[in-house]
């Protein structure tokens, strides 16, 4: 039976994760062009960098919750074998789904994260147009919703994962003829 400590400590942090990462695109850094005292040239100032550290959190919480669901159940390659059925099948499909999803969603927190910390020292002299570069909409966004897929497909893969394991029953039957006493 899957542990019920277990998949609320990871649905704890999936949420965490989850709401780090809206967090973050709520909050993400937007910039605006300042002229200098002067009028000679512009440069380019940037609001609150809280939105980083959002991602960051929400990268760490998330790959926190898949260390503990891949360590209980060995990541699925250790450990004693599955019982063949629907259960077994189902693991295997929720397992590739699970990390497929888990990589983009890191992906898009860690991306997120790196790309909303890049600010620009650049200055323009004389009337040149000047681009302050900044993370795009919806970068975040994605890395929150694939944070909740990861947390579904993560926590169904468990359970599908512990009822196949513990239905196991290998065989100890004879392994040759018996025969009877005879009369």
């Amino acid at each position: 039976m899957a542990s019920k400590l277990l998949l609320i400590i990871v649905s704890v942090f999936d949420i965490i994760a989850f709401g780090l990462a809206v967090a973050a695109e709520q909050r993400r850094s937007t910039a605006t062009v300042q002229p200098d005292t002067e009028k000679d040239y512009s440069y380019c100032i940037y609001d609150s960098d809280i939105a980083t550290g959002f991602g960051v959190g929400a990268f760490l919480f998330l790959m926190a919750s898949q260390v503990l669901i891949m360590f209980a159940s060995k990541c699925f390659c250790c450990g004693k074998p599955l019982s063949p059925g629907g259960s077994r099948a189902w693991a295997v499909i929720l397992y590739i789904t699970c990390w497929v999803f888990f990589f983009i969603a890191e992906i898009c927190l860690l991306a997120g994260s790196v790309r909303n910390a890049y600010h620009t020292r650049y200055k323009n002299f004389f009337g040149e147009t000047l681009d302050c570069p900044s993370l795009r909409k919806g970068v975040f966004g994605a890395g929150a919703a694939f944070t909740l897929f990861t947390a579904i497909v993560s926590e169904l893969y468990y359970i599908c994962y512990s009822k196949a394991s513990d239905s196991f029953q290998p065989y100890g039957g004879d392994v040759g003829v018996g025969m009877g006493t005879y009369k």
